[in-house]
């Protein structure tokens, strides 16, 4: 579509007049439109102030006025409000109602599990905190200093972080798993 078109370096200074004094608005566009398009500003050397105008992201209304609870869901899916939440029971005869009305509503996500996980994804976890996650068969770091570094690597030049992990305030979970991911890259020395 932009193969042809201008780089943004061309167009910068006539798109920040454009945008110039105006209030900016869109769809998860505080979290990622408005950022990449102040990175683009920059790197094109020009200075982008967002510090007077308001920055309306319509899916923070939508979060807000849509809750993303299990009564929400029970209300959307089953047009029913959900009497004695949080109780075992009453959850899980309400997840797995929720659960029948989206095979009904969603006719692309068929009816075995293997179809469900296919329409919807395999979620790769390794810990449930998510402070390791899987990229391409490899686990990553998802947090702190060495947020995109694979595990491994980091334990063989910092065992220290190991150390510094296990003694945090971690949950148990990551800490079997950064455990299990050092016990591999030791075996692998050896």
């Amino acid at each position: 579509m932009v193969k042809d078109a201008p780089s943004f370096r061309q167009v910068a200074n006539e798109t920040r007049q454009f945008l110039e004094n105006s209030d900016l608005g869109g769809y998860n566009s505080n979290r990622f439109d408005w950022p990449m398009l102040m990175e683009e500003f920059l790197r094109a050397g020009l200075e982008f102030d967002v510090t007077n105008r308001r920055l309306l992201d319509v899916q923070r209304i939508f979060h807000q006025m849509e809750p993303r609870t299990l009564s929400a869901a029970y209300k959307f899916y089953c047009n029913k409000t959900l009497e004695g939440a949080h109780s075992a029971e009453t959850d899980v005869l309400a997840t797995w109602h929720v659960f029948e009305a989206q095979l009904e509503r969603y006719a692309q996500l068929g009816n075995t599990v293997e179809s469900v996980m296919k329409a919807v994804g395999d979620e790769q976890i390794v810990d449930f905190a998510r402070r390791i996650i899987m990229e391409k068969g490899v686990e990553i770091f998802n947090f702190g200093k060495h947020k995109g570094r694979p595990v491994a690597d980091v334990l063989k030049s910092e065992p220290q972080y190991y150390d510094w992990m296990m003694k945090g305030d971690f949950p148990m979970h990551t800490k079997q798993k950064l455990t299990e991911i050092l016990n591999r890259t030791l075996l692998k020395k050896a």
